[in-house]
């Protein structure tokens, strides 16, 4: 793992259906990002066609999704560069000739191969009509040229399980794309504190690197403010977000210093006490 990590949060206002125009824009900022020398990017959940499932033309992109991957294989091999391009929606055949639909993230090496991917498990209550879970598949990580890294997907962020079980498997940076929106607070929350989704995010971002003393790549969507937030940041404890986007659309490049990785597990030896073979929180937290 490089002591220094430079990495770039890419976000923006998703076009709806618009996976021909959504792509090209993810590959202008890869492209954008690699130029500034960062040595991973990552884009939004969702990103090829926002989140419109109950139109028919959602289900048949989805059946596109293996030409997108591909793409971003030849691009990152062309640039050198890792890729997380945010989450990809694919549609399997289930039992009798229904069809599931994934929500999946990919990590691609700067080979173009790729390392690891992983099945949303933690499915928003909304999504649920739509999108299958990974069920009881195991949280693992994956050894990159970053280092070694798992990854989550939006609602997952709520789940302090989900950190604990790849921080057992070893993971130093947690990647977390999203399609993450203000009004995924109920009208009553907004009465209350209108920012309720805002403060959701800053608070548990940063509470996560410090009960994990691990690194966070959190990447969302863009546009308008009384519908999307932004907020795209790669934070760290000890510090919080070295690096945090509002809800303009581009790319942010930063160095990730993973330096204080070892300083706040010095400090906090959280990794120490998950190891102990008497740990007294036992349930899911091995990495066997």
């Amino acid at each position: 793992m490089a002591p220094v990590c430079r990495v770039a949060t890419i976000q923006w206002q998703i076009k709806e259906l618009g996976i021909e125009e959504n792509h090209a824009t993810a590959c202008k900022y890869i492209r954008d990002a690699a130029a500034q020398g960062a040595e991973i990017a990552v884009l939004p959940e969702y990103h090829l066609s926002a989140w419109v499932p109950h139109d028919p033309r959602w289900a048949e992109q989805a059946g596109e999704s293996a030409k997108y991957l591909a793409n971003y294989q030849a691009l990152a091999r062309e640039l050198g560069i890792c890729l997380v391009p945010g989450t990809i929606i694919e549609r399997h055949e289930g039992p009798n000739g229904s069809n599931r639909f994934f929500n999946t993230a990919y990590f691609i090496s700067r080979d173009g191969s790729i390392l690891g991917s992983y099945r949303k498990k933690n499915i928003w209550h909304p999504e649920r009509t739509y999108l299958t879970s990974s069920g009881s598949e195991r949280h693992v990580a994956i050894d990159t040229p970053i280092g070694r890294v798992g990854m989550l997907i939006c609602w997952d962020l709520a789940f302090p399980e989900a950190f604990r079980e790849l921080i057992a498997d070893g993971a130093q940076i947690i990647i977390v794309p999203t399609f993450w929106t203000p009004h995924d607070a109920s009208v009553e929350a907004r009465r209350h504190n209108p920012a309720s989704e805002a403060l959701f995010l800053d608070s548990t971002l940063t509470c996560r690197t410090y009960e994990n003393t691990c690194a966070i790549i959190f990447v969302n969507a863009a546009g308008p403010k009384e519908d999307f937030l932004g907020m795209s940041q790669v934070t760290l404890p000890i510090v919080g977000p070295v690096a945090k986007m509002g809800n303009e659309e581009g790319v942010l490049v930063t160095d990730m210093d993973l330096g204080l990785l070892s300083i706040a597990e010095d400090n906090y030896k959280v990794r120490e006490d998950l190891q102990k073979e008497d740990w007294h929180y036992v349930y899911r937290h091995s990495s066997s």
